[in-house]
């Protein structure tokens, strides 16, 4: 870990939320490794007494032509082994009083919340007390089979396993396996709401747009009973550039900047729309304003403290100029490499880790 300490990007900056699988295609990565990664971390909070909330979630229809999408949603639960129910405007009511939805809404009773850091925490305790050793502050400067060179010293190592997140291709480039994908990191920007804690008791999310791997401006409860509003997909040019000019790189700038005629160029997604919709997004008003759609009593003065933003580890297959929607796992002898580790990637890492595990047995 390059970090002088543990969660300091994606681990520790995640919502929180413990996904139960219904978005994603039933033969995707996605699907499997959600739903078998909610069942894994869900078991390991309770076997270690950290905080954890059932909340559910809530997947609301801004207006009758979403019904479709809801619908579609809960048939890929169903094919996915995900607990979905559709439910009226008046059962909705009773799950979350502060929504809104047109017709019907989705219902995800297997969906949570808990402390991404606090878990992630746990897990490395766990692995040293089983004999891991952590090695903190060394940053890997170049690998090649077997044997990775950091700022501390080289390491012989017999098999790679590469889980860098934002840094994943690069670790993985050497070997010859992110040669036809490029890295275009998003940024997520949250903000937390004054209610009382409880006022707010379920995940409230709009129905996605499935031309783009994000679900969309949301609500959710945080593992302290708080509402939080967010995040965004804004375009950013950086791996680390979380807040004003820090963490940029110009090597990176140029490099992901020259990507960017490909994915301008996308026939697979809307990128002008989505470039307008998410740019304003910078402004905690307009940013705010959007949930008003989910909960009508959203009011942006009452949402007035920053949350701390995530990065994105997205990827661009280059030949199709299409944003990755699934989860890439390659390898061979003397690698394995996670990439595209996004969002459910909190979710799915146990199961991701238990499906590279059965390499080695």
């Amino acid at each position: 870990e390059k970090e002088p300490n543990l969660g300091l990007h994606a681990s520790g900056r995640n919502s929180g939320v413990i996904h139960a699988g219904f978005y994603y295609s039933p033969d995707s990565l996605k699907a499997k490794f959600c739903r078998e990664g909610n069942i894994a971390l869900t078991n390991l909070i309770v076997r270690n007494n950290l905080d954890y909330k059932r909340t559910g979630k809530v997947v609301v229809a801004q207006n009758p032509t979403e019904v479709s999408a809801l619908e579609e949603l809960h048939r890929r639960g169903n094919a996915n082994g995900v607990t979905t129910e559709l439910v009226t405007a008046g059962r909705l009511a009773e799950l979350e009083p502060l929504a809104k939805t047109s017709e019907l809404a989705l219902w995800s009773p297997r969906t949570a919340v808990a402390n991404p850091l606090e878990v992630t925490q746990a897990l490395a305790h766990k692995v040293v007390r089983e004999g891991t050793t952590l090695k903190l502050g060394h940053e890997v400067l170049r690998t090649t089979p077997n044997r990775i060179i950091t700022n501390f010293g080289n390491y012989s190592i017999g098999h790679i396993v590469n889980c860098a997140g934002l840094y994943a291709d690069k670790v993985a480039k050497p070997f010859g396996y992110c040669d036809d994908y490029a890295m275009l990191p998003f940024k997520g920007l949250y903000w937390y709401g004054n209610w009382a804690p409880g006022k707010l008791q379920r995940h409230v999310y709009p129905v996605p747009d499935v031309r783009n791997p994000f679900l969309g401006v949301h609500l959710t409860v945080t593992i302290d009973g708080r509402a939080k509003i967010g995040p965004t997909a804004i375009p950013i040019f950086s791996r680390e550039s979380y807040a004003g000019f820090g963490g940029l790189s110009p090597k990176e700038i140029l490099n992901i900047v020259g990507i960017y005629p490909k994915f301008l160029s996308s026939k697979h997604h809307d990128v002008v729309g989505l470039i307008k919709s998410e740019m304003p997004k910078y402004l905690q008003r307009h940013l705010v304003t959007q949930a008003k759609a989910l909960v009508p009593s959203v009011d942006p003065k009452d949402f007035k403290e920053r949350g701390k933003p995530g990065i994105r580890a997205q990827l661009l297959h280059i030949k199709n100029k299409k944003l990755e929607m699934d989860f890439v796992v390659r390898g061979d002898e003397n690698s394995t490499h996670l990439l595209n580790a996004v969002s459910p990637a909190w979710t799915s890492a146990l199961a991701m880790a238990n499906y590279v595990s059965k390499k080695f047995d």
